[in-house]
């Protein structure tokens, strides 16, 4: 007769296992470059869909690193996993719980591809623009001390568009968080947190569109932070379309 295992509120499965997950691999990423120089961030980090190392399964793998500089990262982004994520995986079970990690997740992917389109469309337009035509006005905002007579070589050119749809990446499980913020929200609206520079306890939803806000804000503001701020807000946003969707089916709440 197998013997049952009551689920361990504090620490429910899928939150245990993604913690588990994301801890070694981010003991990967130290550890592999070092001794076998394989550079997992570089691998499964999510780079832009135009660049030679984009691959869609990104989509999912970059939830999985963290940045190796700093044990911050990975800390905050499982203590918030754990703090947030433990009621709701007790409330919706462990099924719906990952199905809602996961879109989130995507869904904030999705979106740091798309700011990174807005970004990087324009100056790509610019050297395309220049293979076919020379005409380097167009080039000039993006290039320091280049004349408008200046010729520039096509090889040159193209391994400088190289680089630079190369260069972005993202890495971290923050944009699943923020969905995770968000359900909990929605789901424990009497839930009462504390801000740290505020010594009183703000319900849930008012401390989630604080922290919404701050995004949108750095977001807007070009904050050369390396942080996804964008993205952050997709988490978010896929996470309330999900909900709505299981809302509007009556399904939300079983």
């Amino acid at each position: 007769m197998d013997s049952y295992k009551p689920i361990n509120p504090n620490f429910p499965p899928a939150i245990k296992n993604l913690i588990i997950i994301n801890f070694i691999f981010w003991l990967a990423s130290i550890i592999l470059p070092k001794y076998a120089n394989i550079d997992i961030v570089d691998w499964l980090g999510l780079h832009y869909w135009l660049s030679d190392k984009f691959n869609p399964a990104q989509l999912i793998t970059y939830m999985f690193l963290h940045d190796t500089s700093s044990f911050s990262h990975i800390f905050f982004n499982m203590f918030g996993l754990w703090m947030f994520g433990k009621n709701i995986e007790m409330f919706w079970g462990t099924k719906r719980f990952l199905i809602f990690y996961f879109v989130t997740g995507i869904g904030a992917g999705i979106i740091q591809e798309l700011t990174w389109m807005v970004d990087y469309v324009p100056i790509v337009n610019a050297i395309n623009e220049y293979a076919s035509s020379k005409d380097i006005s167009q080039l000039m905002p993006y290039l320091k001390n280049i004349q408008e007579n200046t010729i520039i070589p096509i090889d040159q050119l193209m391994d400088f568009k190289t680089q630079i749809l190369n260069q972005p990446i993202t890495v971290g499980a923050s944009g699943a968080l923020f969905g995770i913020l968000l359900a909990f929200a929605m789901l424990f609206p009497q839930a009462r947190m504390f801000m740290i520079f505020i010594p009183i306890p703000i319900r849930a939803p008012y401390f989630v569109a604080f922290y919404a806000l701050a995004e949108l804000f750095m977001g807007i503001g070009g904050n050369a932070d390396g942080i996804a701020h964008y993205a952050h807000l997709g988490g978010m946003l896929f996470g309330l379309i999900l909900i709505l969707i299981w809302k509007k089916k009556g399904t939300l709440y079983q």
